[in-house]
């Protein structure tokens, strides 16, 4: 059984604010602070190096950790700096020439498209949009007419950033894995609130990020990359971590997924995102899942019922995000008013899903993210102080 209460002094901040921005950054667990000043005060005592070697085991041990919440093997498990990192390493590694396609849907996140766009303008691949279906997420029946040889790579938004929606990857990776295409999965913003297994979803490369859902330290990312298909490819910010000089004109890669992996790192923050990946799996995935997915359909509810409102959700599976806006008021006032009560969220911008929103004709949106921290009590409050809001 779920126990809020010892989650909830695990979490001190959580009694004076009612915070609501796990998709931003969320607030790690008393253990995960822990862990990383008690690592800094050693490296202050005896080096970086002395207090990483004390630590070696764990460090160790922390790739079997992330291997059981991913459904992987430990040698498919790289430890970055961010999902950013971790999505631009996996896309730099993939192979596109001239004529290639790559396919993307939608809610594509502009820190993906960006990079993506640039990477297709200078070797001449193409980047296709696939629809949306009446729900809101990729149009699986869509893509699968959009599919040929030529497509290299399909880019998949688990959860996207600015609304409710949970894409269904399974049907996705079949599909492409029909015509040999390769499937990365964003899922920066759905590790830690859903259960996100590569041996389920059938995606070939997973990024995401421990500041989020997974309440880690900022600064770190895990990238998932399939045994099967590593062979494809080809790596190219590499070191002397993820290779070896092995003559004076020669060198050989790592052939695990540490190959994407550099030799410099936090060692103090990878030590917070282990514990707070072990800190996850104590409390059940699966037991999160359903306090999440509880507080944000409470919180959906709510807010639904409050003239004016209007909930801003796609799809047919939610996450844990929810996004509203209020009839005569700015998404940067609402989030401001409702800091000055106690209540953090977010803003979530067309610049950051610009197909989407400009589909549904969207500036702005204000974005809520509960996480199991938060109290039923704390999601009523935050739509009592959103109903009370002045209006024009």
């Amino acid at each position: 059984m779920f126990d809020l209460e010892s989650v909830r002094r695990d979490t001190p901040a959580s009694a004076g604010r009612i915070f609501l921005d796990s998709a931003g950054s969320s607030l790690p667990p008393r253990p995960v602070l822990d862990a990383v000043i008690a690592h800094l005060r050693r490296e202050a005592e005896v080096g970086g190096y002395a207090a990483a070697a004390e630590r070696a085991d764990e460090l160790a041990d922390g790739y079997s950790v992330l291997a059981e919440l991913l459904g992987c093997r430990s040698d498919e498990i790289a430890f970055t700096d961010s999902a950013t990192r971790s999505w631009l390493a996996a896309l730099d590694a993939v192979p596109l020439a001239a004529g290639d396609r790559v396919l993307v849907t939608e809610v594509e996140y502009a820190g993906n498209a960006v990079p993506l766009l640039r990477r297709a303008r200078e070797c001449g691949a193409l980047v296709e949009v696939i629809p949306s279906d009446a729900a809101g997420q990729v149009d699986v029946a869509a893509l699968r007419d959009l599919l040929d040889e030529r497509v290299k790579l399909v880019s998949l938004v688990h959860a996207p950033t600015n609304g409710g929606l949970v894409n269904p990857v399974r049907e996705v990776a079949d599909a492409a894995h029909a015509v040999g295409a390769l499937l990365l999965l964003d899922a920066c913003q759905s590790v830690g609130q859903l259960s996100v297994r590569a041996d389920e979803l059938g995606a070939d490369l997973i990024s995401c990020t421990g500041r989020k859902w997974l309440r880690g330290p900022r600064g770190t990312g895990v990238l998932v990359v399939r045994r099967e298909i590593a062979h494809r490819l080809r790596p190219r910010l590499v070191d002397l971590h993820s290779g070896s000089w092995t003559g004076p004109g020669e060198f050989a890669l790592r052939e695990d997924a540490r190959v994407f992996e550099l030799w410099e790192c936090g060692v103090a923050d990878r030590l917070g995102l282990v514990t707070a990946v072990r800190y996850l799996l104590g409390l059940g995935v699966d037991a999160v899942a359903a306090e999440v997915a509880d507080r944000a359909e409470r919180l959906r509810g709510g807010l639904a019922a409050v003239p004016g409102v209007t909930v801003r959700d796609q799809g047919e599976r939610r996450s844990g995000i929810v996004t509203f806006t209020v009839d005569g008021v700015a998404a940067d006032e609402v989030r401001d008013r409702l800091a000055e009560r106690d209540v953090t969220v977010a803003v979530s911008r067309a610049s950051s899903t610009l197909l989407d929103m400009t589909r549904r004709g969207l500036d702005a949106v204000v974005r809520a993210s509960p996480h199991c921290f938060v109290s039923p009590e704390q999601v009523d409050r935050a739509v009592e102080l959103v109903a009370g809001l002045p209006r024009p």
